[in-house]
């Protein structure tokens, strides 16, 4: 099976190719910009290291927050009602979070800030 290009094509391509390339700009033209998704999040974040907090709704899945993580089926270990501290902050809102039982990483969704009644 043998190929063959000829120079014209490749040429014609080269040249398409760099004018749908955007021409970039000096770094004295840039202009940073705060992102949209930030500022429309309906969560304020109150969350930091060392934050109490509690478990509105049990997860299915419980992943431990060891250096080899473990993923298990949450058998009644975290309940509703669960109180904890942050311990770290991973991607995508999902945080370490110690309680009586362990420590284990936990999506943002399934617990709130634990507000104290002075």
């Amino acid at each position: 099976m043998a190929f063959s290009f000829s120079s014209s094509s490749i040429a014609t391509r080269t040249a398409s190719l760099a004018l749908a390339t955007p021409v970039s700009a000096s770094p004295s033209q840039l202009r940073l910009t705060k992102s949209e998704l930030s500022e429309s999040s309906s969560k304020p974040t109150k969350l930091e290291i060392g934050s109490p907090i509690i478990v509105t709704e049990a997860p299915n899945l419980l992943k431990t927050a060891a250096s080899v993580p473990c993923l298990r089926v949450n058998a009644g270990l975290v309940k509703p009602g669960d109180v904890g501290r942050i311990v770290s902050r991973k991607p995508k809102d999902v945080w370490a979070v110690r309680l009586s039982i362990g420590t284990y990483l936990i999506d943002g969704k399934y617990f709130k800030p634990l507000e104290f009644n002075e």
